[in-house]
């Protein structure tokens, strides 16, 4: 029997299943960690303030969330380097799941959308640093802002 999906106003189909605090999906009825809307809006200070926070208290995962989404609502100018941030997140998260190779991949991709922004980073972003800390083996938490 096909259990309903989880359905947005659009019809497109969500992922209803909780999650624990690196994304992965915890079975239904499980206590999760929550995770962001889907239509989070916020603005690029607000969207680093937030990520920032979720780097420095362990969530990777959530903080990727919210960098998709300024990904998703940026200008086309920045979209790439608002897809490295993302990228750098969701390279943390393999990291913490245990699972170098692929963090390995999204933390070197990541450095190189977000080190094509070096000659005029916008809003802050530390790209120096960032990248710096991708080479230097992506240890600790990442600074986003300089």
């Amino acid at each position: 029997m096909e259990q309903d999906r989880d359905r947005d106003a659009q019809g497109r189909a969500r992922n209803a299943r909780p999650r624990d605090e690196l994304g992965r999906p915890l079975p239904h009825g499980t206590p999760g960690i929550p995770t962001m809307p889907d239509d989070l809006d916020l603005t690029p200070a607000e969207a680093l303030h937030q990520a920032q926070h979720l780097l420095d208290t362990g969530r990777p995962f959530h903080a990727h969330e919210v960098l998709e989404a300024a990904w998703k609502t940026a200008p086309d100018d920045e979209r790439e380097l608002w897809r490295g941030l993302a990228q750098l997140a969701v390279g943390l998260t393999h990291a913490k799941r245990g699972n170098p190779d692929g963090a390995t991949r999204l933390l070197n991709r990541a450095a190189l959308r977000i080190a094509a922004y070096a000659d005029a980073p916008p809003h802050g972003i530390d790209v120096h640093g960032l990248v710096a800390f991708v080479h230097a083996g992506a240890a600790g938490t990442p600074r986003l802002r300089s």
